[in-house]
C-alpha cells in the first residue's frame, strides 16, 4: 500500500484543481478556432481615454447616473427569471452580412481580421464581410488576420502581405501574426491575402481596401487591393472567404440599404438575451427591415446561443455589458478585464463574432475604468434616451417615451428581459420605420458619423 503524507495529499488536490480548470478554460474556446487558426486576441493594445472632443462624446470624464436620489439600480428592478440587473438610470453625457460554408453540423468557415489605427491602436476583432475603417483623420498602418471555423480535418490557413508607406511590400505574416508598421505613422497602401494548406483549394478569400474615400473592388487569392506608390493611404479594410466558386460577397451597404443622408437611430438592449423576448424583437426588425445591438450578460449567453446566431444573421450587433453586470467603477482593472473578457469569449464561441463595444452596467464610469477599456480596445457606449422600461414594466410608456424624444443619431436604451419591452418593441420598430428612420446598429451610425474610438464615452452619434 502507498501512503501519502498529509503535504502529498495537499498537493496532489491543488494539482487536481488546476488541471480541471485548465481543462475548463479550454473549454471556451471549443469551436471557435480550429487547425491552422491563431487564437483570436480579445482585443489589441488599445489606448488610454484621450481629452480631445469628438462627436457625440468627451473622453476621460466621469459618469455619473443621475435622477437617482441615492438609489441604486438594482434597488427598483428584477429582471424576469434573470440574476441581471437592469439600468434604470440616465448617465450624464460625456463628451454585419456573411459568406456561408456548406459545412454540415458545423459554424461556417470565417476570416476575422483587425487593423492597427494610428493614434487609437488595435481594433477590436472584426467578422468576415464587416467593415473594419479608421475615423476621420487617421488611417491604417498595421493588420492581422485569422480563420475560425475550420471544417474538422480540414488543413487551412490564411497569409497576408502589406505595402507599407516609404518601405514597400514587407514579408508575408500568417494566421494572426502582425505586419505593418504599428508603432509608426506611415500607413498602408496596399495589401494581399492568401489561403495556405492542403484545403485551401476549396475556398476563395476575397478582401478590399478602402482607399481615397471609396471601397475599391473586391481582390481574391493573392491578388492586390489598393493603389501602390500613388500616395493614397488605405483607411479600411474587408475581408471574407467563400465556397470555391460561390463569387464574391454580398455588399453590405447594398444589403442593408444604410442611405448616410437619411436621419437614423440605435435601438439597444440590455441584460439579455433572452429567448422569449428577444425573438420577437428580432421578428420585429426582420420584418422591417431594422437591425439593433444587444449588449448581452455573458451569464446568458450559454443558454441562449439560438438567438445570438439568429442576432448576427440578421445583421445585429453583438456587443458586451460584463458577465454579472458588475459595476466597472467598483471591480478594479483585473475584475473588468475578467468581466469583459470573459463575456467576449463567450459571445464569439456561440456565435463567431467577438463583441467590439461595451456598456457598463447602470451606466457608471470614471476614468480609470475608462482607461482599462480603452487598453482592451473597446469604447463605452451610453444612451441619450432612457426609457426606463425596468421600472415602470409599461408597453406604452415605453413607447411614448421614445416618440416623444427621438431625434436623428440617437442611441435608446431598452432591455430585452422584459416581456412588457418586446410589446413596446414590436410597436415602435414599424412605426419608428414609417416616421423615415433607419433602424441601424450603433457602428453602424458610428461609420456614418465620426467613427468610435476606444478609451471614449459616446451617447449619440448627431449628423
Amino acid at each position: 500500500m502507498i501512503r501519502f503524507g498529509k503535504k502529498s495529499k495537499i498537493l496532489a488536490a491543488v494539482l487536481a484543481a488546476g488541471i480541471i480548470l485548465s481543462m475548463q478554460g479550454m473549454t471556451a474556446f471549443a469551436g471557435s478556432t480550429g487547425v491552422g487558426a491563431a487564437k483570436p486576441a480579445q482585443t489589441g493594445p488599445g489606448v488610454a481615454a484621450q481629452n480631445d472632443s469628438q462627436p457625440g462624446q468627451a473622453g476621460g470624464q466621469t459618469v455619473q447616473p443621475e435622477g437617482q436620489n441615492g438609489q441604486t439600480e438594482g434597488q427598483a428592478a428584477q429582471a424576469e427569471g434573470q440574476t441581471g440587473q437592469a439600468e434604470g438610470q440616465t448617465a450624464q453625457p460625456v463628451g454585419q452580412e456573411q459568406s456561408t460554408q456548406p459545412v454540415t453540423g458545423q459554424e461556417p468557415l470565417q476570416v476575422n481580421y483587425s487593423a492597427f489605427i494610428l493614434q487609437q491602436g488595435w481594433s477590436a476583432v472584426t467578422a468576415d464581410n464587416n467593415l473594419c475603417s479608421a475615423p476621420v483623420n487617421s488611417w491604417v498602418t498595421a493588420v492581422k488576420a485569422n480563420l475560425i471555423h475550420i471544417p474538422d480535418g480540414t488543413q487551412v490557413g490564411i497569409r497576408y502581405q502589406v505595402n507599407l508607406s516609404g518601405t514597400g511590400w514587407l514579408s508575408w505574416a500568417e494566421d494572426g501574426a502582425e505586419t505593418g508598421g504599428a508603432e509608426g505613422v506611415m500607413p498602408l497602401e496596399s495589401i494581399r491575402m492568401e489561403r495556405t494548406g492542403s484545403g485551401a483549394a476549396a475556398y476563395d478569400l476575397y478582401y478590399k481596401v478602402l482607399q481615397n474615400g471609396a471601397w475599391t473592388d473586391w481582390a481574391a487569392n493573392g491578388a492586390s487591393a489598393g493603389q501602390e506608390g500613388a500616395g493614397l493611404r488605405v483607411d479600411g479594410i474587408r475581408a471574407s472567404i467563400t465556397a470555391k466558386g460561390a463569387g464574391v460577397p454580398a455588399d453590405l451597404a447594398a444589403s442593408h440599404g444604410i442611405d448616410p443622408s437619411r436621419p437614423m437611430i440605435a435601438l439597444t438592449f440590455d441584460d439579455g438575451p433572452k429567448t422569449s423576448v428577444t425573438s420577437r424583437i428580432l421578428d420585429s426588425l426582420q420584418a422591417n427591415g431594422g437591425r439593433a445591438t444587444f449588449f448581452m450578460l455573458g451569464s446568458n449567453v450559454n443558454a441562449n446561443a439560438g438567438v445570438i446566431k439568429r442576432m448576427v444573421d440578421q445583421g445585429c450587433e453583438v456587443a458586451n455589458h460584463t458577465h454579472d453586470h458588475k459595476y466597472l467603477t467598483k471591480i478594479g482593472a483585473e475584475g473588468i478585464v475578467s468581466q469583459v473578457g470573459s463575456t467576449n469569449q463567450k459571445i464569439q464561441a456561440v456565435c463567431g463574432v467577438s463583441p467590439v463595444l461595451m456598456r457598463p452596467p447602470g451606466g457608471y464610469i470614471d476614468a480609470a475604468s475608462l482607461n482599462v477599456l480603452g487598453s482592451m480596445g473597446m469604447p463605452a457606449i451610453m444612451w441619450s434616451i432612457d426609457t426606463r422600461d425596468w421600472q415602470h414594466r409599461n408597453a406604452q410608456r415605453t413607447i411614448d417615451t421614445v416618440l416623444s424624444q427621438v431625434k436623428d443619431g440617437d442611441i435608446i436604451l431598452m432591455h430585452d428581459i422584459y416581456s412588457t419591452t418586446a410589446d413596446a418593441a414590436v410597436v415602435l420598430i414599424p412605426e419608428l420605420t414609417a416616421r423615415g428612420y433607419q433602424l441601424v446598429t450603433v457602428s453602424e451610425m458610428a461609420q456614418y458619423r465620426g467613427g468610435i474610438q476606444a478609451g471614449h464615452v459616446y451617447n449619440r452619434f448627431r449628423p
